[in-house]
């Protein structure tokens, strides 16, 4: 096998035919770049496809270059939508920037990979430049892309921001001279143009890597945090494990190919190999034999229907807590709204009795335990 089918194993498209060993034959370490968006929080399982990927040409001994996309966020990516994406304030996109920066190097080598923002660029763009980079594609180029003709067919909305996307994207590879870019396969058209982009202001075309997209927990939808199927990198080991159980059986062969392909599988029964794989989940994202201790904890809270041998303390303050808040501060919610969510589905409780108010008196909470789905606890305590 050549070094370039080794590193692109596993992908879907490789293009252009060729292009990577001849990128690879100049001798010199590639920059590969990978683009994300901070949108929401947390990196998920889906992002670890691609981060991987990124990771095998770090250790080839090639540079990973990952774009922040603090001003393509501010557009959002039209890839795969039925209509625009809502706008971000600055503050949400700075917050997520900072907590992307963090999770990504829980996959990434830090030592041997460059982190820029797109804003280095884009902040700073006049009219002029902008004008030249509209100049290098046409309107009829972005249209024939798969959602934007659904959306033209259908009579549905598509605003001159969402028609900047692509090409921002692509300017991010004119700036950093990409070599190489991934992405997931709703990522074709975006990084194809990069190509021709690269090539209207005379850079050497990237060659394009596309991986396939993961599953969320439903088994059907891909993963993502705004429809809830999603295992966050950062998230505690027992509720990556408990996440994965809920993975259905059909979906398990993918789950592996895509974050563990040289695990075997099947390897025994479907519960068999969801143990091992919520135990290789937590393991792979937190240190010091996290999937065993992860494992028991499901035994104990899941099967046993057990409270957790350690459940951990959460002071509040007297007077009117504010329950979404306390859910992401002190059990580990992704987000209010998450909280909120979770709190209208009932499955929020304390002592066993659900809870179906936003706001509680403190003294009400005092010394008891509250509960967040089946595997989230908190002994809460409130100040005195």
């Amino acid at each position: 096998m050549t070094a370039a089918e080794r590193l692109a194993a596993r992908s879907v498209d490789c293009l252009p035919p060729g292009g990577l060993d001849a990128k690879l034959a100049a001798g010199r370490p590639l920059r590969v770049k990978l683009g994300v968006d901070p949108t929401a929080p947390n990196i998920h399982l889906g992002h670890a496809v691609v981060l991987g990927k990124l990771r095998e040409f770090q250790d080839a001994g090639h540079t990973a270059v990952l774009v922040i996309g603090d001003w393509t966020a501010r557009v959002g990516d039209p890839s795969g939508r039925t209509s625009a994406r809502p706008m971000l304030s600055d503050e949400e996109i700075a917050r997520n920037a900072e907590t992307y920066r963090e999770q990504a190097f829980r996959i990434l080598d830090p030592e041997r990979a460059e982190v820029r923002s797109n804003g280095e660029w884009f902040a700073g763009m006049g009219l002029g430049p902008l004008f030249r980079l509209a100049a290098t594609t046409t309107v009829s180029q972005l249209l024939h892309r798969k959602d934007f003709a659904e959306r033209m067919d259908s009579d549905r909305a598509i605003s001159v921001l969402e028609l900047l996307y692509p090409l921002m994207q692509a300017y991010d590879s004119v700036a950093l001279d990409a070599d190489v870019e991934l992405g997931g396969t709703d990522q074709l058209f975006n990084l194809m143009l990069g190509r021709e982009v690269q090539a209207a202001y005379g850079k050497p075309a990237q060659v394009v890597m596309t991986l396939p997209i993961l599953p969320g927990t439903d088994g059907t939808r891909r993963m993502s945090k705004s429809t809830g199927n999603y295992i966050g990198v950062t998230e505690a080991p027992e509720e990556q494990f408990g996440k994965i159980m809920r993975v259905p059986d059909d979906a398990l062969a993918e789950f592996y190919a895509l974050l563990f392909p040289d695990e075997t599988f099947p390897a025994g029964s479907a519960v068999d190999d969801k143990r091992r794989l919520g135990r290789l989940v937590a393991d792979r994202f937190h240190p010091g034999g996290a999937g065993r201790v992860a494992e028991a904890h499901f035994n104990r809270v899941v099967r046993d229907r057990k409270a957790p041998a350690d459940v951990p303390e959460v002071s509040v303050p007297p007077g009117v807590v504010h329950l979404p808040e306390l859910l992401v501060s002190g059990l580990g919610v992704a987000s209010r709204s998450e909280a909120r969510r979770l709190v209208d589905q009932g499955a929020v409780s304390m002592d066993g009795e659900r809870i179906g108010d936003l706001d509680v008196d403190a003294g009400t909470l005092d010394g008891r335990t509250l509960k967040v789905g089946k595997r989230r606890f908190a002994l809460i305590r409130m100040e005195r």
